[in-house]
């Protein structure tokens, strides 16, 4: 006799199989950011397996497998199907490639959704054993691909959108930053994204952007130096409550961090006294709803899911921690803002689905 299958259980197993699916797919992405496949069919075009191989310096029969997967998954496109396998000429359209390669475009993902899934799968044992143990995770565990997928996931938004939202939303800072030359500090600035965009749209002011990292101090110089800004916008390894650095910064940001950082009060302190007299603090940190309710939409589980697989436990790999992670709700800003002597904070009206702006007082 045949056990009655629960419904639910069936559309639960077929969930769980379509994210199976997505999981390998989105792996096989992630071989063809990072062995330049993707970069090579947009730059040089069309090819076969041999001449694909060829110019991006990869084995001819994996070349094949991942070229094949790619057109089935319908991420590239072949001309005839029915031809022998080492005449089939495959292609990478044009809308995809803005989407797979690296850039400032609103539409590439290449860094908000391949790279991290590198970075989470070296990351995993660690992970296990932090679960098990209550440690966190250093950054450093997660690698290369967390680091420059996580920097790169926000550049569309300070390239293309926050100057924007300072002229509509916060006109007086906007004000501040066309008007007499002005100092931006760039508080946990990561790979210098929102330092290069605040430049480039303000041609008046100067960026110092500050984090304890080395490495993403190295990644942001050289950005800035690509962009052609060394001489407004510069990076340094220091710890932004340097009383050297107090009161000589019209505009304090701290964008995308406030969340998994161990001290947030602390930093926001520092924040507090880098700024001169009628200077700003922006805080940029996750949109998440303003209290917890299961089940939640797509922007909510994405967020959680980050903080689960990185932002909670890089929080807690420094003690003493917060241990806030990327769950950071708009009266736990308010509370901490407080507790480092802020008057009040208000929400700037920002159309952003993944992102809060919040403006420090006092």
């Amino acid at each position: 006799m045949t056990t009655p299958i629960d419904p639910q259980a069936r559309v639960f197993a077929v969930r769980m199989w379509t994210s199976l699916l997505a999981t390998q797919e989105l792996l096989a992405t992630y071989l063809g950011v990072r062995l330049g496949l993707y970069d090579d069919l947009a730059a040089k075009g069309p090819g076969t397996v041999g001449e694909i191989a060829a110019r991006v310096g990869v084995d001819p029969r994996y070349a094949r497998e991942w070229l094949e997967q790619q057109a089935v998954a319908g991420v590239l496109t072949v001309d005839d199907a029915s031809a022998p396998a080492d005449e089939r000429v495959f292609t990478l359209p044009a809308a995809h490639a803005e989407v797979l390669t690296v850039s400032d475009s609103p539409l590439s993902m290449s860094a908000l959704a391949v790279l991290p899934l590198g970075g989470v799968a070296a990351a995993l044992p660690a992970l296990l054993e932090a679960y098990r143990s209550g440690d966190g995770v250093a950054d450093a565990v997660y690698g290369v691909d967390w680091r420059e997928g996580h920097a790169g996931a926000n550049r569309a938004m300070f390239t293309h959108q926050m100057a924007g939202w300072l002229r509509r939303h916060a006109p007086d800072i906007h004000t501040r930053l066309v008007g007499t030359p002005a100092r931006v500090a760039d508080v946990a600035c990561g790979a210098g994204w929102a330092g290069i965009g605040l430049a480039r749209a303000f041609p008046r002011i100067a960026v110092d952007g500050y984090d304890i990292d080395p490495e993403v101090i190295a990644d942001a110089t050289g950005h800035a130096a690509d962009a052609g800004l060394s001489d407004r916008v510069s990076f340094a390894a220091r710890d932004a409550a340097d009383p050297d650095l107090a009161g000589t910064y019209d505009l304090v940001c701290l964008f995308d961090a406030l969340h998994e950082i161990a001290r947030p009060v602390e930093v926001l302190r520092a924040c507090r006294r880098l700024c001169a007299d009628g200077g700003s603090v922006l805080v940029l940190d996750a949109r998440v709803a303003e209290r917890f309710a299961a089940p939640a939409d797509e922007i909510e589980r994405f967020q959680y899911a980050t903080s689960v697989l990185h932002c909670l436990p890089a929080c807690r790999s420094q003690q003493p921690s917060a241990g806030t992670g990327t769950v950071l709700r708009p009266d736990a800003v308010r509370d901490l803002a407080a507790e480092a002597g802020f008057a009040a904070v208000t929400q700037l009206p920002i159309d952003d689905r993944f992102h809060r702006l919040y403006r420090l007082i006092g």
